[in-house]
């Protein structure tokens, strides 16, 4: 019999069971709209009912947050469907990672361009290019392992960031920033530990605070940001529908794996209006799902994934955020030589 290893298991996640909140599974519940014209749908509407449609459709257990900015420039929860609930956030949980690594940048006492040995004994597989070298020997900068870690979920930038950032630390800093629940998990190497657990609402919070440069400076949020919105990133899901100009508005963190109550894929985001302005987040996590072995487009939940980002990027497409916040923005994308 072949023995199916989890991606969770090849990084050594961990359970963290005793983390994992026991809360009633919640309604999705959101503000009142303004009454549409008779015949039409709001936003907010045509947003949860395909979030309906599509969780539907895929099955499983979903735990989500959607908000918007409204007409007035406020920011409104358009869905919240059992969004306190802490859950294992696999690879979404290295956007903390990358909070936690930036902000001890911004106190000075870490920069981007320090170097650290890439060494055979700290690769890992699963997800990222390291492994793929397969001979190492190289020197990397923080912002090299950075720009893995977070454009293609590498799991080996997860332990180069442990060694510059030990989890204790992580964790002292993710609660200083008033993150009650998101926490990675410690192990008896202080330098690296599983990736723990977090909310879809904590996770809202993280990506709005970051779009708007309250959770760290302005160039490290940009800096981030830029990488999470580059469009050679993650494409199954929110994104896959898109142009790349589309594309290049929207900064996308996925995760996936699966335990004994099946598959997971979650995927994270805020989208960016016209003019460069936050306007929407999403955080989806969905679980005990089936097909753990496919990790592709295909997956029900990653289709159900790409339906939504088509369906909330419409939304905002074309408005601009009638009180405008920090705005960012991206390279675009041209490709050399037909590269």
């Amino acid at each position: 019999m072949t023995m199916r290893v989890s991606r969770r298991a090849a990084i050594g996640f961990g359970a963290a069971a005793a983390a994992l909140a026991a809360r009633p599974s919640g309604a999705v519940a959101a503000p009142e709209d303004t009454t549409p014209a008779p015949g039409t749908t709001s936003p907010r509407q045509a947003i949860r009912r395909a979030y309906r449609q599509q969780k539907a459709r895929a099955g499983g257990v979903w735990r989500s947050h959607v908000a918007m900015v409204d007409e007035s420039g406020a920011l409104r929860t358009v869905l919240a469907d059992d969004a306190d609930r802490v859950t294992h956030g696999y690879s979404v949980q290295k956007l903390a990672v990358a909070v936690a690594v930036m902000d001890k940048i911004d106190r000075g006492e870490l920069r981007l361009d320090q170097r650290l040995d890439l060494t055979a004994d700290i690769i890992l597989g699963g997800s990222g290019i390291y492994f793929l070298q397969t001979v190492w020997g190289d020197e990397v900068t923080v912002a090299n392992f950075l720009t893995a870690m977070l454009l293609v979920s590498d799991n080996t930038a997860v332990r180069m960031c442990g060694r510059v950032v030990p989890a204790l630390e992580i964790n002292e800093i993710l609660a200083a920033k008033g993150f009650t629940h998101t926490r990675v998990e410690p192990v008896a190497n202080p330098n690296r530990f599983f990736l723990g657990v977090t909310t879809p609402r904590e996770t809202h919070d993280l990506l709005w605070r970051l779009a708007n440069k309250t959770l760290l400076s302005a160039r490290s949020s940009d800096f981030l940001l830029g990488i999470l919105r580059w469009i050679n990133g993650y494409h199954d899901g929110i994104r896959r529908d898109m142009s790349s100009t589309e594309r290049s508005r929207v900064a996308t963190k996925y995760g996936a794996d699966y335990d004994s109550s099946g598959a997971a894929r979650h995927e994270v985001g805020i989208m960016f209006d016209a003019a460069g302005a936050p306007t929407l987040t999403y955080a989806f996590f969905a679980d005990s799902l089936g097909e753990l072995d496919n990790y592709g487009g295909t997956h029900p939940a990653v289709r159900a994934h790409a339906a939504l980002g088509r369906t909330m990027f419409d939304t905002i497409a074309r408005t601009t955020n009638p009180a405008p916040r920090a705005r960012h923005s991206v390279q675009r994308f041209r490709p050399v030589n037909g590269g």
